[in-house]
């Protein structure tokens, strides 16, 4: 624990932390009063696929675009067709 000189740092110590403790409250609340206060509110989608604009443009996140291309990859191969060429004996 920490040792003070006198009860006039203490108190003062503990006025600085509930004043911390009351400003991190307020500035909680401030972000927090559209989802408080709005019937069915939530927190707005930040994410990519949430943004209507680079949908337009054909935008995705890293992991919708792999997803993709590994479908792609998946679609290009047919294995129906591959033809296995006859393996020849080396002395003939």
């Amino acid at each position: 624990m920490i040792n003070f000189a006198n009860e006039k740092e203490e108190i003062e110590m503990i006025k600085i932390i509930l004043m911390a403790i009351a400003l991190v409250t307020i500035a909680m609340l401030g972000l927090a009063t559209q989802i408080l206060l709005k019937r069915g509110g939530k927190f707005p989608n930040t994410h990519v696929s949430g943004n209507k604009h680079l949908i337009k443009r054909g935008i995705h996140c890293y992991q919708t675009q792999d997803r993709m291309e590994q479908a792609n990859a998946r679609k290009e191969i047919d294995f129906k067709d591959v033809k296995i060429a006859s393996i020849s004996k080396a002395g003939k």
